[in-house]
């Protein structure tokens, strides 16, 4: 057993020495304190000097270098755009280079006559109003409720539940917000920079709870061997405790979280018209490629939303990250299909046969 030895008084120049260290320490913590501010000015300056230049290149600079630092910060790695692989590669390949046609089915007002050409007036959500400029006269002939939307981008709706609860001039400054907002600067869809922007003011769709319907997004792969491929994202409470879940086409939930939406905990019902939503989807995204065809589901009726050619627009990752690259691996199908009298899964083995 060790035994403890007592320590006698530590002579004094000992204790002068360590009284002169620990000043030191000291002194070096208040110096360092003293400079502390002036770090943190530093620091914050930097981080606010690296966000100014962020919006400066998001303005300004070459779309291939915004894309690409983009997908840096929101995926987590530099994107491959040369030979893309994943999902989010494929996409931001679309953002710069876009077909002609996508500009116009972007568009949320022009796209209704594409809709209308294939299914009449039966799946639209009825226009209030389609005014050259909003005017008080135009406000003043709006309905208790109703919804404002912009048709050149994403993320441009003002429900209005209560038309006494807000105002005209409330309206009328949001609505010059957006006009005036280059949607295409804020991710490079380049199909996005032509649309002339318009406001329109659309019937408010009420779910059987009183909320906002869900946002049913059909990912719409083509076909395969049982049928079509389809990934839809189904989004309830939009506007509030948003919840995101994934479902293939024969309404199985998928293991896959999108972006900042947490999965709900018990899923969502197959609706009960279902298969009339696959149809409508299919009949949408024939010839189109691949494309995600948003629906509304409101009491057993269905309404169109939008087409969308660049979901996400290359910077939505995927929880687990191993999506991302089967999604992807689903568009190098389609743009390679299998030849005639060749399975799916040989043409699969193929090509990782051939892989470099």
């Amino acid at each position: 057993m060790a035994m403890e030895v007592e320590q006698g008084p530590r002579p004094l120049g000992a204790m002068r020495a360590a009284t002169g260290s620990s000043m030191q320490k000291m002194r070096g913590a208040h110096e360092w304190l003293a400079r502390a501010p002036a770090m943190h000015a530093v620091f914050v300056g930097g981080r606010a000097l690296a966000t100014a230049a962020y919006r400066r290149l998001k303005c300004c600079g070459p779309d291939v270098l915004f894309v690409w630092l983009s997908h840096r910060r929101r995926v987590g790695r530099f994107p491959n755009l040369a030979s893309p692989v994943t999902y989010n590669e494929f996409i931001l390949r679309r953002c710069l280079h876009p077909e002609p046609r996508w500009t116009t089915l972007a568009d949320k007002l022009a796209v209704r006559e594409y809709v209308k050409e294939r299914f009449g007036e039966k799946y639209l959500v009825p226009l209030i109003a389609v005014p050259e400029t909003f005017t008080s006269s135009v406000f003043d002939a709006l309905p208790a409720s109703f919804v404002m939307k912009a048709n050149h981008g994403s993320g441009f709706v003002k429900i209005v539940r209560d038309k006494s609860q807000t105002s005209y001039e409330v309206l009328r400054r949001l609505a010059d917000r957006w006009i005036t907002t280059n949607y295409y600067c804020q991710s490079r869809e380049r199909h996005y920079r032509t649309i002339k922007p318009r406001i329109y003011f659309e019937t408010l769709l009420v779910a059987a709870d009183g909320g906002v319907p869900a946002d049913v997004k059909m990912n719409v792969f083509g076909e395969g061997p049982d049928g079509p491929i389809i990934h839809t994202a189904v989004l309830t409470d939009r506007f509030g405790d948003a919840r995101g879940d994934v479902y293939d086409a024969k309404w199985n939930r998928i293991d896959v979280a999108l972006g900042h939406y947490p999965r709900s905990i018990g899923g969502v019902p197959q609706p009960e018209n279902w298969s009339e939503m696959i149809d409508i989807a299919t009949r949408l995204a024939d010839g189109l490629g691949h494309v995600r065809v948003d629906l509304y589901n409101v009491a057993g009726r269905i309404y169109f939303g939008e087409l969308t050619f660049t979901p996400g627009a290359g910077v939505f990752p995927f929880h687990p990250d191993r999506v991302d690259y089967e999604w992807g691996a689903l568009l190098k199908q389609m743009a390679c299909p299998p030849a005639p009298g060749r399975s799916v899964d040989s043409q699969r083995s193929a090509q990782s046969e051939t892989a470099p």
